[in-house]
């Protein structure tokens, strides 16, 4: 039986996939789960051959999502759901782990096909996705990682999610002085000086969708 867990911010998309996913006859989804950190708390909890993981996650997204569940769970393959198809991205997220990356466009026709491959523990790229990367590696484009740490990115993320530094600390289990520290590391780096700024870093960067 292969167990699959899927991960994404709305319900219709997490009952549609499930739906797809159950008419395979040995095949069965083992969690769901609507933010980061329930997707990494279930992928823990249920050891899952494969996570269909949607990019544009709350509280984590795809990339710490995937970088959480790699570093435990390394048999676990991800696959990387969502409606980008930029360069940069899909290099931050191979680098973070995943091994298939599926648009959302494409889903009712290849999520089969991408779970699958992956399940044989083999590489899974929709067309326009290769087509992306083809692309970045003809035009040899140098990608340039974010001058921020995992943690770091993860702040940005929950406070471009309107979460108060109290809120944050809680979510973190860390202390509130530690979370200021980190956001003024963050302003300091980025040489950013409002949150609406931040804000707009990080929906530019792509660590938190518009």
């Amino acid at each position: 039986m292969l167990r699959i867990l899927i991960a994404d911010a709305h319900e219709v998309v997490r009952t549609g996939l499930q739906r797809i996913i159950q008419s395979q006859a040995a095949w069965e989804v083992v969690a769901v789960a609507a933010d980061g950190k329930e997707a990494v708390q279930q992928a823990l909890l249920t050891k899952p051959d494969v996570a269909v993981i949607s990019y544009g996650l709350p509280l984590l997204n795809g990339i710490e999502v995937t970088r959480q569940i790699r570093a435990s769970l390394a048999k676990t393959e991800i696959l990387i759901f969502t409606v980008h198809e930029d360069e940069a991205l899909i290099t931050q997220l191979l680098k973070a782990g995943a091994r298939g990356y599926l648009l959302k466009s494409d889903a009712n026709t290849e999520v089969i096909a991408a779970i699958e491959a992956l399940a044989s523990h083999q590489p899974f790229f929709t067309a326009k996705v290769s087509e992306a990367l083809l692309r970045s590696f003809s035009e040899r484009t140098a990608y340039q990682e974010l001058p921020l740490s995992p943690r770091e990115r993860q702040i940005v993320q929950l406070i471009a999610e309107g979460y108060s530094s109290k809120a944050i600390a809680r979510l973190l289990t860390i202390s509130l002085k530690t979370v200021e520290t980190h956001r003024a590391a963050i302003m300091r780096k980025l040489s950013l000086s409002s949150s609406a700024a931040l804000v707009r870093y990080a929906i530019r960067n792509k660590i938190v969708e518009p």
